[in-house]
């Protein structure tokens, strides 16, 4: 039985995170932390866990960390836990900037704990599958994703996410785009990025020396314009991602799965660990230089 710390009160934590330990059989949901210390306090009385004060009290507790926080705030925790030797399960995006992302890289390798990046797309079955067999096919040249979600809205649990509004469809709903477009056309080697209207960001991508994709993102839609579609095409036709089966919770149990099979093993999974975190965090960073400075951002292939 593995012993989680969650960090984080807010909807994700509660609807998502806590849900989900609270009923996998190898994981006990052990204590809370918050920034807000009646939120924690009230989050982890649901659960007859107490609420901790501080962060380094509650990593000390546990054997691993569950974090649903704003992005610049989880990398800090995660530096901190995995200094002290705690497994990581983390959130998407891994952090708001690159450097902060390797800063949770190096301490990931310095004491070799576990660590998963809570890409919810990777963990529903279906979507798994197509992903797994769609890069196992192979002969793609391009791929073209749209992502328009509606969340600033009168009654949406994150219409007061002050990191939302600032970093807008890029950072939020941009990592689900590119944990699928990574592992099928390859990491990004040239990003150039526009600005749309109602927060809209296009980018076009440059996958090794061949394949091409098209991301289109925003959290802002028109009601009637919400919606999203992954499309891949190349030698083997078209193909389509499938929409998500199940809930987050589900999807998230999936994940704690794999995360207590890497502990028992001993082994580390490269495919949604800190390392592709970092990858995709670097996509994003790059296409916010390329949007402000109306250039392609050339990364390392």
């Amino acid at each position: 039985m593995l012993r989680f710390g969650l960090f984080g009160t807010g909807h994700w934590a509660a609807k998502t995170h806590a849900t989900a330990l609270a009923a996998h059989p190898g994981a006990e949901l052990a204590g809370v932390w918050g920034r807000d210390p009646a939120k924690a306090a009230a989050l982890a009385q649901q659960y007859d866990v107490p609420a901790f004060d501080d962060v380094d009290a509650l990593i000390g507790a546990v054997d691993a960390v569950a974090v649903a926080l704003p992005p610049d705030v989880q990398a800090t925790v995660a530096v901190r836990a995995a200094a002290a030797g705690r497994h990581l399960l983390l959130d998407k995006p891994l952090a708001l900037s690159t450097s902060d992302a390797d800063r949770v890289v190096a301490a990931v390798g310095q004491t070799g704990v576990a660590s998963l990046v809570f890409f919810t797309n990777r963990f529903h079955p279906n979507i798994a599958s197509f992903v797994a067999a769609t890069a196992a096919a192979g002969g793609w040249q391009g791929a073209r994703a749209i992502m328009f979600a509606s969340i600033f809205e009168s009654g949406s649990p994150y219409a007061g996410s002050s990191w939302r509004r600032e970093r807008g469809g890029l950072w939020d709903v941009g990592p689900h785009a590119l944990s699928v477009l990574l592992p099928v056309l390859g990491r990004v080697t040239e990003v150039a990025a526009v600005s749309g209207p109602r927060g809209t960001v296009h980018l076009l991508l440059k996958h090794g020396t061949q394949a091409t994709s098209t991301v289109s993102l925003t959290l802002d839609a028109p009601s009637a314009a919400v919606g999203s579609e992954l499309v891949f095409y190349g030698e083997n036709g078209i193909k389509s991602m499938p929409p998500r089966e199940g809930g987050p919770a589900d999807a998230l149990g999936l994940a704690i799965d794999q995360l207590l099979a890497e502990v028992d093993s001993g082994t580390r999974d490269q495919q949604c660990d800190v390392r592709f975190g970092r990858d995709v965090v670097a996509v994003l960073d790059a296409a916010e230089t390329a949007r402000a400075q109306g250039r392609t951002v050339t990364l390392p292939g």
